[in-house]
């Protein structure tokens, strides 16, 4: 493992496939959403874009005057359903809490960076039961852009006062997490939790994988121990 720079200071989560097993339930409320208006996808298709930005997909199946004329429709219908029918029955996976209190108990500051609504974020804290231990978290409002973009690590990171970016570390699940990581000039360790390869991962730009939060938390001493 490549361990450089100073000591960690700052982990910044993804939450879609890092935090909550909810990549497949995205997929399958996409596959929905374009079949209502009219587009059949494969599931095998949308699943492998998750991670990506919902405008991104959309613009990979749709035209731009069909974007223009019902891509927010769909784009809400996709919404709603995730939310009445999908995330009731996500989990989170293992150690999550845990791996929040370690890092809370060694004075790390946490920050979940997240592109969904402040409607879904809402949800998923329900779910997750660990707001009492974040320092800072972003929304679909915090970036201009959405991955692989770098906009919601670089927000993310901002609002984290006092933090370089060699302080801080990215968790992700997916190359898009690691691509925008990357133009960010930031640190990301990858989780295999979204689906994707090790190899993949690393391709991408993740310096370490593990198979989920879980298994971050059972390394603990040796991924967040950084000499300066």
């Amino acid at each position: 493992m490549n361990k450089q720079g100073n000591s960690i200071k700052a982990v910044i989560f993804d939450i879609d496939g890092t935090l909550i097993d909810s990549n497949d339930a995205h997929a399958e409320t996409f596959v929905a959403a374009f079949k209502k208006f009219g587009k059949i996808v494969p599931f095998v298709e949308l699943k492998w874009l998750i991670g990506m930005g919902a405008d991104k997909i959309l613009e990979k199946y749709l035209s731009k005057s069909e974007i223009e004329k019902f891509g927010k429709d769909l784009t809400e219908y996709r919404k709603q359903i995730f939310l009445a029918d999908y995330l009731p029955k996500l989990k989170t996976f293992p150690k999550v809490r845990r791996l929040m209190e370690r890092l809370n108990r060694d004075g790390k500051k946490i920050a979940l960076a997240s592109s969904a609504s402040d409607e879904e974020l809402d949800k998923y804290h329900d779910l997750l039961k660990i707001k009492d231990l974040l320092d800072q978290e972003t929304s679909s409002d915090d970036a201009e852009e959405s991955k692989p973009a770098p906009d919601i690590f670089q927000a993310a990171l901002a609002k984290l006062k006092n933090i370089e970016k060699n302080e801080a570390v990215v968790v992700g699940d997916t190359p898009y997490d690691a691509e925008a990581a990357g133009k960010a000039r930031l640190r990301i360790i990858g989780v295999k939790s979204g689906g994707w390869s090790e190899v993949k991962l690393l391709e991408k730009g993740c310096t370490e994988v593990y198979e989920n939060v879980g298994g971050i938390f059972e390394n603990y001493e040796t991924v967040f121990s950084f000499e300066t």
